[in-house]
């Protein structure tokens, strides 16, 4: 394990040294909000040909609406210029095709911790999970009649494709 930040803090210095995105104000340009895993191997806007300030990208564990996801998607369409939200698990997830007590056995052995009692939010059905993810944006009174559209989509992490399923 590493010892300090410093690593970090020194490509944060050579970042800023150059850094020109100043004049953005926050809200999203395209009206997009992403909703997509934590995983590395996703570049939400690169994979929709959006650039910095066009969207907005809140990242779960599995691409999952958590309360606190849902909470942005409501912030994003109400204050953000959010009127299209996407919902977008991937595929080699392990949240997406797994069950709670797998992932909380893997963090056991890692750590001895006893997590069973959290709720990850993990899914053995990727895909129910996602029409139940999009139902419940879809349906949610801060959202349903506010012209939102909300679409599921499911992300390939070996081919880059994005394929819409609701």
């Amino acid at each position: 394990m590493r010892e300090d930040f410093s690593d970090l803090l020194a490509s944060n210095e050579r970042y800023a040294a150059s850094f020109t995105d100043s004049n953005f104000d926050g809200i999203a340009k395209a009206g997009v909000l992403v909703v997509t895993c934590m995983d590395s191997r996703i570049k939400p806007l690169e994979m929709i040909g959006l650039k910095l300030g066009d969207a907005k990208i809140l990242r779960t564990p599995g691409g999952r609406i958590t309360p606190d996801a849902l909470i942005g998607c409501i912030l994003g369409v109400h204050l953000l210029n959010v009127d299209r939200i996407m919902v977008v698990p991937h595929s080699r997830c392990a949240v997406g095709s797994g069950d709670d007590k797998f992932i909380a056995d893997k963090v056991r052995e890692a750590t001895g911790a006893d997590i069973s009692g959290m709720v990850l939010g993990t899914t053995p059905d990727q895909e129910a999970g996602l029409r139940y993810d999009v139902e419940l944006l879809r349906t949610h009174p801060l959202l349903a009649g506010h012209d939102v559209l909300v679409g599921g989509f499911y992300y390939d992490v070996d081919s880059g494709k994005l394929i819409q399923h609701h």
